[in-house]
């Protein structure tokens, strides 16, 4: 009686393992099919929607695959049928505009002719960190440099700098190669003082109260953003909210 419940668990074990191997490999070539079907669009994951539907699509037959008690057929229509309506909600973003916005959204001016939008900010969730951060990533470490900024609809900012801030070797402008004195420190965030980024740069609030009077600026709450350039200078970005 024990041999027989062992080759039967044995024969079991075998059935179960060459399913996989056959589920996985079938799943794997739909996969690869739907994925050129898809086109280099969904590849690239330019929006939130796609990225979606390509998690999806790939949880599916991650399911087919190892999930023995997903029948076969059924995922594999799940999978083709949702790839499908991928197709086809693609094809509706390129015959209607509302539809395409529906979907993917729209492009966000967040930094217009120098000045930082803080509503456009706001839709996009965006906070002043989260915009250094994306500006870092394309080498530019001062806000002051950018003349427009566009967040755009995969989750990129696009910049334009302002003339004259454009990538420019020392060579090229005769200039001498001085160290920077500081590096661009953002030192107050809407209306607040950043006290410990003041103390990193080894500078007081009070330095920072004198630096905001010589712009013409009484209060630290009417500022939205302000950073420290290089060479020691301030640059302010001041809210535009009505009561300031």
């Amino acid at each position: 009686m024990e041999v027989y419940i062992k080759v039967a668990h044995d024969d079991f074990f075998k059935l179960d393992f060459w399913e996989m191997i056959l589920r996985t490999s079938l799943a794997f070539l739909v996969l690869l099919v739907l994925a050129r079907f898809m086109g280099k669009k969904q590849i690239s994951q330019l929006t939130f929607f796609h990225y979606v539907t390509g998690i999806t699509i790939g949880s599916i037959a991650a399911d087919i695959a190892g999930e023995s008690e997903t029948p076969f057929m059924d995922g594999l229509v799940a999978m083709i049928w949702w790839a499908a309506l991928t197709v086809f909600m693609n094809f509706l973003t390129m015959k209607s505009k509302k539809v395409r916005v529906l979907l993917d959204d729209k492009p966000l001016i967040v930094i217009q002719k120098g000045k930082i939008e803080e509503g456009a900010l706001k839709k996009a969730r965006l906070t002043l960190n989260d915009l250094n951060m994306l500006l870092r990533e394309q080498s530019i470490f001062s806000i002051k440099e950018v003349y427009y900024a566009i967040f755009e609809t995969n989750g990129n900012l696009s910049v334009m700098k302002r003339m004259g801030d454009e990538n420019a070797t020392k060579t090229d402008v005769n200039a001498s190669a001085k160290e920077p004195k500081y590096i661009p420190t953002e030192i107050i965030s809407d209306g607040e003082l950043i006290l410990e980024n003041l103390a990193e740069l080894d500078l007081t609030e009070q330095w920072a109260y004198d630096q905001l009077k010589k712009k013409g600026v009484n209060r630290v709450d009417q500022v939205y953003y302000a950073e420290i350039q290089p060479n020691g200078e301030l640059y302010v970005d001041l809210k535009t909210s009505k009561d300031n």
